[in-house]
């Protein structure tokens, strides 16, 4: 449980989907108030709902501006003649999470509109701290067509993105939407994380002994995964950290998934992509370096805890 003094309120976008429903439990734990903007509602006694259209300007403006519960109408009128408090935090999670669920156009429409919609309302009222969600899928081959190589390896923040497909076009111009207003608005810390495929703790079962048994499938995820309740222990250490101004952090996972080390897969299923460093014996190729030094991430839920390999 966080002290009062580290105990934020943190508004989260797309709270109900497969990250937020296990991100929120774990800012609850860690004592932070949370209210979940998104368009069906979360199923959790502690955390309300608020559906809103994030790509309806307003409406962000408004939400971000809420009452996070129905009781806070009892609290004291403040000095600008109403009960509400401004948020610590913005956690923007909320967008169409793939190609082909929307036609291509609305993917990027939504998607980016959503973002710099949020990103905005959260700069002009004032608040400090915006962490969104970017995607593995930026650094090219999780949905290129046909078979595609990266640049190079470990997948590093200072890599030259260049995603052909929709989706990880539409992160990236979010990452760009978050780095502009961090300079228009000195003193705004705005994360960007690169989110790894999200593992949930009942797919551990029934999906990774084919990740592991077939790793020729998972190029395409660069041999790397988040653990979706590691990804809350990362949005609270985003929360948590302050003065970084304008960051991007891959969120994946210490380790690789295969039973083999790290180099040996690489040498097997992409023999011509340069390596720029000794990567740790199992290390996860969409590597994690950064967030373990600068936040203190720890990895907690190692998929070889519920996988018997």
């Amino acid at each position: 449980m966080a002290s009062s003094s580290s105990a934020k309120r943190i508004v989260f976008t797309g709270g109900s989907g497969k990250a937020g429903r296990h991100c929120i439990p774990y800012l609850l734990s860690k004592g932070h108030s949370v209210l979940n903007v998104d368009l069906v509602p979360l199923d959790h006694p502690k955390v309300h709902t608020l559906k809103t259209d994030l790509t309806d300007s307003g409406q962000v403006f408004n939400a971000l501006s809420s009452h996070f519960h129905l009781s806070h109408y009892e609290n004291p009128r403040g000095p600008g003649g109403v009960g509400v408090e401004k948020p610590d935090a913005v956690i923007h999670f909320a967008a169409y999470a793939r190609n082909m669920l929307v036609p291509d156009s609305e993917t990027f429409r939504g998607n980016v509109l959503s973002t710099y919609n949020v990103i905005e309302a959260a700069c002009k009222l004032g608040i400090k701290k915006v962490v969104i969600a970017s995607s593995e899928t930026t650094y090219g081959v999780c949905f290129a067509q046909g078979d595609a190589d990266y640049h190079c390896f470990p997948l590093e923040e200072d890599y030259d993105n260049d995603p052909e497909d929709t989706y990880a076009t539409s992160k990236l111009c979010g990452e760009r939407c978050a780095r502009s207003f961090a300079r228009r608005f000195p003193g705004t810390d705005i994360y960007a994380l690169r989110i790894g495929n999200v593992i949930e703790p009942h797919e551990y079962e029934p999906d990774f002994p084919d990740y592991v048994n077939k790793p020729e499938t998972r190029k395409r995820n660069a041999w790397s995964y988040i653990d979706a309740r590691d990804l809350g222990q990362i949005c609270d250490l985003c929360v948590q950290k302050d003065g970084l101004g304008f960051q991007v952090f891959n969120a994946t996972n210490d380790t690789i998934t295969t039973k083999e080390p790290t180099a040996e897969i690489l040498k097997r299923f992409a023999p011509s992509t340069p390596i720029t460093r000794k990567l740790g014996e199992y290390e996860a190729p969409l590597s994690n370096r950064k967030i373990r030094d600068v936040l203190g991430f720890k990895d907690v839920h190692d998929w070889r805890k519920y996988v018997k390999i």
